[in-house]
């Protein structure tokens, strides 16, 4: 499994054609304490660059934005209950959607944790 991130805070864990998508910690830790996830819909088609999920914190709320094209094949519905899953576990269990990519080279243009590491301590 191949992680990538993108300069809007969201990471992309790649097994095979399917994507896990959700926001990196430094995102959550600076909207705050999450109060509520509104999650796409599955069968949902997703464009790259596409807001397709709303992250509201005591702060503000936050769109997040799909890194590639493709069907949002399955959503994590414990956060639902558990919204701030994001905040304690926002790269494992913290997940928000699962896509299949329509198309693998865009992932091309995201970084790898190294560049990303780097971007946000440019910040």
């Amino acid at each position: 499994m191949t992680t990538y991130f993108t300069k809007d805070h969201e990471w992309i864990a790649v097994d095979g054609p399917i994507g896990t998508v959700g926001i990196t910690n430094y995102a959550q830790e600076q909207l705050g304490d999450i109060t509520f996830v509104e999650l796409p819909g599955e069968g949902t088609s997703v464009g790259k660059g596409d807001s397709v999920s709303v992250v509201d914190s005591v702060k503000a709320a936050s769109d997040v934005y799909t890194p590639v094209s493709g069907e949002v094949r399955e959503v994590n519905s414990a956060l639902t209950d558990e919204p701030e899953l994001v905040n304690t576990r926002p790269e494992s269990d913290g997940w928000l959607f699962k896509v299949l990519l329509s198309d693998a080279s865009e992932l091309d243009g995201l970084m790898d944790e190294a560049g990303y590491k780097a971007y946000v301590d440019s910040l």
